[in-house]
């Protein structure tokens, strides 16, 4: 582990928030390593709007803008994952697939996964016709019949957002609705129809069939293609999240009762030498801001490294003539 290459910053993730920290890093005169283990959380998706300058354009297309971005700087991508994270006497040590490098600083987007509901072919039409963030998709189904698959306090404010795109929407609660009575007035003084019966299957291929196990009481006419089914050109949800790395609770990072690594407003950690970016802390989860969170931590980590170098100087220059040198220090 001694002999491991030693980097100023390992970015563990490179999404949106990893490629724009080690943009940033790189652009300070880092020496980085970038970790690129896998596709984006948003691959399936077929385009990322709200985006600055790169409105529409499809998340493979971003990632590979960003990783071109990266060329003039000493920033190292590799397409690997990081197995495990160690303390090491220079800061922390990283075992990839068969070796180890050696890094002063750590910074985690490694994002999250997200937990499905066990609905029969909802999986398959994740990010063509089944959504979780009507900012990115929301516009490409405009003024299209939008149905929102949720409950209780989530599924009454999705349903009230995706009606910013389109007047023509049902919330499907598959179960009890879990409402007060002040959100079903919510929901029926903008004319949201609420459906509570238990969801059999999801069909379609250009739109999304939704099959119940039940017949409706008073199905949309315009939606309905039989008494126990609707057709929807789109569906919304709020899917339930997990860490995609378990690398920074292993480490001792702060997790907080949702699951998400605890950061300070700098991306700092709980642990001294990590940072957090992106959707893993809890951050908005969009593009925009999982980048800008990559940059403030990026800022943060440099400091710190530059804070450090100042003090290791000082050292050096108070030190007495006859003092033995460290190792590696130039005689």
């Amino acid at each position: 582990m001694s002999a491991a290459a030693l980097y100023d910053a390992v970015v563990v993730g490179a999404g949106p928030a990893g490629l724009n920290a080690a943009l940033v890093l790189g652009g300070a005169g880092r020496r980085v390593l970038l970790l690129d283990g896998g596709p984006p959380r948003n691959v399936r998706a077929q385009a990322a709007h709200g985006v600055f300058t790169r409105d529409g354009a499809t998340p493979v297309t971003l990632k590979t803008l960003g990783l071109g971005d990266l060329s003039p700087y000493a920033v190292t991508v590799r397409p690997e994952l990081a197995r495990e994270v160690a303390p090491d006497p220079d800061g922390f040590a990283l075992r990839l697939e068969g070796r180890w490098v050696r890094a002063r600083r750590v910074l985690f987007a490694t994002g999250v996964r997200d937990v499905l509901p066990t609905v029969p072919g909802l999986r398959e039409r994740w990010g063509a016709t089944v959504h979780h963030c009507p900012y990115c998709d929301g516009w490409p189904n405009k003024d299209a019949r939008l149905g929102v698959l949720g409950s209780g306090q989530e599924g009454h404010h999705l349903a009230l957002s995706v009606r910013s795109w389109s007047e023509r929407v049902t919330l499907l609660t598959d179960g009890p609705d879990e409402l007060t009575d002040e959100q079903r007035e919510d929901l029926r003084r903008v004319g949201i129809p609420v459906h509570t019966a238990p969801i059999l299957r999801l069909g379609g291929r250009q739109d999304v069939r939704v099959r119940f196990r039940a017949p409706l009481a008073d199905p949309p006419a315009s939606e309905a293609t039989s008494a126990d089914s609707l057709s929807l050109d789109a569906l919304f949800l709020n899917p339930t999240q997990q860490q995609r790395s378990t690398l920074p609770a292993a480490l001792g990072c702060e997790l907080n009762d949702k699951g998400r690594v605890v950061v300070n407003e700098h991306g700092m950690t709980s642990v001294r030498g990590v940072w957090a970016a992106g959707d893993m802390t809890g951050a908005p989860q969009y593009v925009m801001s999982a980048a800008a969170s990559g940059m403030i931590a990026a800022v943060s980590l440099n400091t710190t490294l530059i804070h450090e170098e100042v003090r290791h100087m000082g050292a050096a220059f108070h030190k007495s003539p006859d003092e033995p040198k460290g190792e590696g220090e130039a005689s």
